[in-house]
């Protein structure tokens, strides 16, 4: 295998948080599942795995720049050429090879030929490569599939992607999909669901970021806030207003128009309905979980002409006189 570090692209000082950003890079870019056109994008992610194998890690890293063990992680006797490189072909300097002949060779943090234990084992060679791999990736939130397993991990899940998206009350009764702008760029048009609140968190399954360990790809988090509406204002699943009566409409009865999320509805007024009462329009509010809706009430105000009127002014005046100056 390659000097990992060259593998990874980074120099031999580079700190371990650039380390970590260019294996993220590098994975992503050569990961199998999204390369699947490329038959040499699973070697390529293989070897970049293998690198942070040795350099995400600082012990097996401090390791490697000693010389204590090679590009691959297996560690170096002094006094042989390494696994490969004794005579009989095996490269075991002990007989047979590694893994297959009961040994298991693990490092005991000695440095040297001292420093390494060996232990009786059933051939798989897993031991420190394991070992090195769970310290690598432990970063990642992996986890083994079990203690007695023998170091099989489990593939980790892509990062969640997180939004805030401002709707109108317009766009929670309406049919029309909403745009959700992420920090990355991604956009998502997305449904609202009936009942949608204020505040609310929508959980899109599979929208995230991938994974860079063969994994699930993450979600997609995206919190609802309103928008300060220009006429109403939001009680529960209600709305409230209010609405200019004419005079006239007022004292005789008749008919007004009431401006809701949906349009324009008429309302009947009642002869003599005073300023400050409250009428009530069903259905006319916020969509509920049900799939009904809320409704709409608005308080009403006596409306005067906004410009006056000669005949009224002359009959308050006369409806005035007749009571003595009192009104």
């Amino acid at each position: 295998m390659r000097d990992p570090y060259s593998v990874l692209g980074v120099a031999k000082n580079a700190s371990e948080k650039d380390i970590k950003s260019a294996f993220r890079k590098l994975a992503k870019k050569y990961h199998p599942d999204t390369n699947a056109d490329d038959p040499t994008a699973q070697a390529r992610f293989a070897e970049i795995s293998q690198a942070y194998e040795i350099l995400g890690d600082k012990d097996k890293r401090g390791q490697f720049d000693r010389g204590e063990i090679d590009a691959e992680g297996k560690p170096k006797f002094a006094g042989f050429s390494g696994f490969g490189g004794g005579s009989g072909g095996g490269g075991n300097p002990f007989g047979g090879r590694a893994g297959a002949g009961g040994f298991d060779f693990r490092s005991a943090g000695g440095g040297g030929p001292q420093g390494f234990e060996f232990r009786s084992g059933g051939g798989g060679g897993e031991g420190v490569f394991s070992d090195i791999f769970e310290q690598a990736f432990g970063g990642f939130g992996g986890a083994r599939r079990g203690s007695a397993g023998g170091g099989a991990r489990v593939p980790t899940k892509g990062e969640d992607l997180r939004a805030t998206l401002k709707v109108r009350l317009e766009d929670t009764v309406g049919e029309e999909k909403v745009e959700a702008i992420f920090p990355s760029g991604k956009r998502l048009a997305i449904r609202l669901p009936d009942g949608v609140e204020n505040g609310q968190v929508i959980r899109l399954k599979g929208q995230g970021q991938p994974s860079v360990s063969g994994g699930e790809p993450g979600d997609a988090l995206v919190t609802i806030e309103f928008a300060e509406h220009p006429r109403f204002r939001v009680e529960g699943r209600d709305l409230v207003g209010t609405v200019r009566v004419p005079l006239a409409d007022a004292v005789l009865g008749g008919k007004v128009f009431v401006q809701t999320l949906g349009g324009r509805v008429a309302m009947n007024i009642k002869p003599w309905t005073d300023s400050g009462r409250t009428l009530r329009l069903k259905g006319k509010g916020l969509s509920t979980k049900g799939g009904g809706h809320g409704d709409l009430r608005v308080t009403v105000e006596i409306a005067l002409p906004e410009e006056g009127d000669a005949e009224l002014t002359a009959l308050m005046r006369a409806r005035r006189d007749a009571a003595g100056g009192e009104t």
